[in-house]
């Protein structure tokens, strides 16, 4: 007995079809460009993500839609939809980019389903990877359009290589009229792959080290900033009690260290997290092990700031401006360097000196509306108050809108009246 294969209660009717997905084609362009616009509004990730969208092409529908006929499917529906006819690609820089941009999807959204592709792959496997997501069209993305009745819209998140591994692998593997059967062949790309996806979590590790080395430099950094503006207002002969003796020597010596293994990134981190922790004369033991091992230049200027910090949060001011000098010194086009130069000559009441080293870090550049702000104090101790007045209202154009900023010009101006 021969057995009948089951058919489709409903054959599609390509030409109709056509001429009906041709119809939609406009409005759901243009539905495509608005949901890409509040994607772009919506999603904030370290990186700006690269954004790949279409309208799937009709031949490419219909080779779908074959696959993959609904069983109750009738001859009453005017173009049955498939999930992925608008399809929106997000292309971040970084895997924890990823679960942010998902994580948005479902506050901005309504989803209907996660698929993460290759997720099901044990530790030996490797593939295709990417995490696919259905959403519903918000009701205020469909005014004026005429769309297709049950319309969901897909969302493929990626990272660069695991797109450019999807890229070429669709092109060797689904778009060739051969796949390669041989294990030698199939070795050779999943050894690509896992390339790729070890890159992936290095770029990831590489990330995160920078995240937490950030962190740690913006709270070091507001801590200098902070001391440097409650020197400047002490008196003078307070100030200098606290300069007659320098132990930099001794501290350096104090906590001799030995790194065996680690990176000077390693030891960078070590010496901030010290220093953020309270514990300077460890941040300095460790800085002049890096300046010890006599690094680039580059490296070298960045040290003897890092170090020239540690001094003057202990008030080692002498000792601070010497590192400073050499940082400048060892990259001349150092910027910051100047300025930290500068800021320690004002705490010394050297401010013409201080003047001249702010105007160096703002040769170098101009926008730094702190910088001006800071010489416009030098400025004002060195009774050159059109000078000083000059200087915030550059810093103030920059964005430097400040309390000490209104101050400072009301004593500029009470002194002028009374010139």
């Amino acid at each position: 007995m021969i057995s009948s294969t089951p058919v489709s209660p409903w054959l599609p009717d390509r030409e109709a079809l056509s001429v009906k997905y041709d119809s939609y084609s406009p409005h759901l362009q243009i539905l495509l460009e608005r949901l890409e616009l509040k994607l772009r509004s919506c999603i904030s990730v370290s990186s700006v993500p690269t954004y790949k969208s279409r309208v799937k092409g009709f031949n490419s529908y219909y080779r779908k839609l074959l696959r993959n006929i609904p069983d109750d499917i009738t001859q009453k529906t005017d173009l049955p939809v498939v999930t992925d006819i608008i399809g929106i690609r997000i292309i971040c820089a970084f895997l924890e980019d990823l679960s942010v941009v998902e994580k948005t999807l479902h506050d901005c959204f309504t989803v209907y389903e996660v698929e993460r592709k290759g997720a099901d792959r044990t530790f030996r496997e490797f593939g295709y990877e990417s995490t696919h997501v259905l959403l519903a069209i918000p009701e205020e993305m469909r005014s004026d359009l005429v769309l297709p009745e049950g319309l969901i819209f897909e969302i493929q998140v990626r990272t660069i290589l695991q797109d450019a591994w999807a890229e070429v692998e669709h092109e060797l593997v689904y778009k060739s009229e051969f796949s390669p059967f041989d294990l030698p062949l199939k070795r050779k790309l999943a050894s690509i792959n896992a390339s790729l996806s070890l890159a992936d979590i290095i770029f990831q590790e590489i990330r995160d080290y920078q995240n937490k080395l950030n962190r740690e430099l913006d709270k070091r950094r507001g801590s200098f900033y902070h001391k440097a503006d409650m020197e400047t207002e002490l008196e003078l002969p307070r100030l200098e009690s606290q300069l007659q003796a320098s132990p930099a020597a001794a501290a350096e010596g104090s906590a001799a260290l030995s790194y065996v293994q680690g990176t000077i990134d390693d030891m960078i981190l070590d010496a901030i997290e010290a220093h953020n922790a309270g514990n300077l004369e460890r941040a300095v033991s460790i800085y002049s092990a890096i300046i010890q091992a006599s690094p680039n230049e580059t490296v070298l200027s960045v040290i003897y700031k890092h170090r020239g910090m540690a001094y003057f949060a202990q008030s080692l001011y002498e000792d601070a401006l010497k590192d400073f000098l050499l940082s400048a010194e060892a990259k001349k086009d150092n910027f910051r360097a100047y300025y930290y130069i500068a800021i320690v000559q004002s705490v010394l009441n050297r401010n013409a000196e201080a003047v001249e080293n702010f105007s160096a870090s703002l040769a170098l550049n101009h926008y730094q509306p702190y910088v001006y702000f800071r010489r416009a104090q030098s400025y004002y101790h060195l009774g050159m108050f059109t000078e000083a007045l000059t200087d915030l209202d550059s810093a103030v154009s920059l964005g430097f809108n400040r309390e000490e900023e209104k101050q400072l010009r009301k004593q500029i101006i009470k002194k002028i009246d009374t010139l």
